[in-house]
């Protein structure tokens, strides 16, 4: 696509150019084609149409924005904007399937949502769409659109439907919801064989959800097409089961954190994070951490996951004056906590948390804010990691050891080692050393991880989670302060019982 501008009418458009290579310039076409019969304001439309020997010219409405997949890559997407972005997309497929189009290709890269306060979604790419009159430009047995979007019958190779569309938006449903794709894996084969066996039910992810959604969502995804809402039924009844509007950021928990909010919070935890690592740890030149702080703080309050992975190496040189291997090692562990936090960077640092929470003796708080992330994995190794990397803060600075009490060990033995694997080996020995922090941190996790299923059962819920949590670790650290940990069980308890009472 490229900005230009009618010189007729001095608007902006957007303007596609195809080169007419194979069926490149019959698929520009009828995109053309399909475009242009759509009068819907969720069908980006069409201006004008085109070509000469070497190109196919369309002129689209130019409209500022990002692509579904951007906004879900990014994080930027509450429950309800997502619902309601799938709704308008719904409607427009309804506007499409009357006209006798079909899409054949809808998926998150190909619903753009428009820059503004409100969610306005509008379709893209009618490239791979079937016309009722129109021949198709499908070879027999071929099988158009994005694997991964793609439904059972068509993998089957049978003709596409109505219900074929309706398909590829319970799974940009089912996707962003949950916080990871129904079907995805590396190999093509296997994510074929995923679709055939179908996606679990979102009930079994995003218990919080409420009911009606999570049906519709499993009524989207049925096997059988005929089972599927028609588009317009399932726009219309989205809107009936949508999120609360007032919800600003629907987590997988339920916490609600204001846009602003959620981005003041990162920055700060990045800020943190790097200005620490680069002023406690033998970093050269010195005087760099005030400036290595404000600067992961600006990029994380703009660029997230640019942020996270800033903040996230600023360690690795100041470890490595330390010893080698445990920058190595550092390192590693860094890409794989980077990875796993891609779909919610805003929340990569979280666990910064634990060292600044835990001279009030107030680490069990954590996982409570952990409850802000959708994916059970991340929420939980956030609560479990905030413990560890509270010890090994407390360690550099020889203060006592969070929750178990007890002096930090004076060096591990792995200055100057060179070998990652002798200094994980001296860092599990360390830890089996006090097996108190490795009892908090699993339980911290396991208490982070099951923070929507004790939203689901209401108050008696709450009440089993917090009393769960305070036994669980009194019984197993009797070295733990217990008033602090029953005040941390008390407000786990009450934030979830309270988020419930408002569901």
């Amino acid at each position: 696509m490229w900005l230009a501008r009618d010189e007729r009418t001095g608007l902006d458009v957007a303007l596609k150019i195809v080169a007419r290579e194979g069926k490149a310039a019959a698929r520009a076409e009828r995109e053309a084609a399909a475009a242009a019969r759509l009068r819907h304001p969720s069908c980006l439309r069409a201006y004008a149409f085109a070509r000469d020997e070497r190109h196919v010219y369309i002129a689209y409405e130019y409209i500022p924005g990002r692509t579904f997949r951007e906004a879900l890559r990014a994080g930027a997407l509450s429950d309800t904007d997502a619902v309601e972005a799938c709704a308008q997309v719904c409607e427009g497929l309804a506007h499409a399937h009357r006209a006798g189009i079909l899409h054949r290709d809808v998926k998150p890269s190909n619903v753009l949502l428009a820059e503004g306060e409100d969610i306005s979604a509008r379709l893209l790419d009618f490239g791979l769409a079937r016309m009722a009159e129109a021949e198709t430009l499908t070879a027999q047995g071929d099988v158009p659109g994005t694997l991964a979007y793609i439904s059972p019958e068509r993998l089957a190779g049978d003709a596409a439907t109505e219900a074929a569309d309706v398909w590829a938006v319970g799974v940009m449903l089912w996707e962003s919801l949950a916080g990871r794709h129904p079907f995805w894996h590396t190999s093509m084969l296997e994510t074929a064989r995923a679709i055939e066996a179908g996606a679990p039910s979102l009930a079994t992810l995003r218990p919080d959800l409420p009911r009606q959604l999570v049906q519709l969502v499993d009524r989207a995804l049925a096997p059988g097409p005929t089972r599927r809402p028609s588009a317009a039924e399932l726009g219309y009844a989205l809107r009936g089961a949508a999120v609360h509007p007032r919800r600003e950021r629907a987590r997988a928990f339920g916490l609600s954190a204001p846009v602003e909010a959620g981005r003041i919070a990162a920055a700060g935890l990045a800020s943190v994070f790097a200005g620490w690592s680069a002023a406690a740890l033998p970093f050269f030149p010195q005087g760099w951490a005030v400036g290595l702080a404000v600067l992961c703080a600006s990029v994380t309050a703009f660029r997230p996951r640019a942020g996270l992975a800033l903040a996230l190496a600023v360690p690795i040189l100041p470890l490595g004056n330390v010893a080698v291997g445990l920058a190595i090692l550092y390192a590693a562990l860094a890409l794989a906590w980077l990875v796993l936090s891609w779909r919610e960077p805003r929340g990569g640092l979280l666990f910064a948390l634990g060292p600044l929470l835990a001279p009030v003796s107030a680490v069990a708080l954590v996982p409570l804010a952990a409850g802000t992330l959708r994916a059970g994995p991340r929420r939980a190794g956030q609560a479990g990691l905030a413990v560890l990397v509270a010890a090994v803060v407390a360690g550099v600075g020889h203060r006592a050891l969070p929750l178990v009490g007890g002096a930090a060990p004076l060096g591990l033995g792995i200055a100057g080692a060179r070998d990652p694997l002798d200094v994980a080996g001296s860092l599990a020995r360390a830890l089996v050393a006090h097996p108190g922090l490795l009892v908090e941190a699993v339980v911290f996790a396991g208490v982070a991880l099951a923070l929507p299923y004790a939203h689901a059962r209401g108050r008696w819920g709450a009440a089993a989670l917090g009393g769960a949590m305070l036994a669980v670790t009194v019984l197993a650290v009797p070295s733990a302060p217990a008033v602090a940990l029953t005040v941390a069980a008390w407000l786990t308890a009450a934030a979830v019982a309270l988020r419930a009472r408002r569901a």
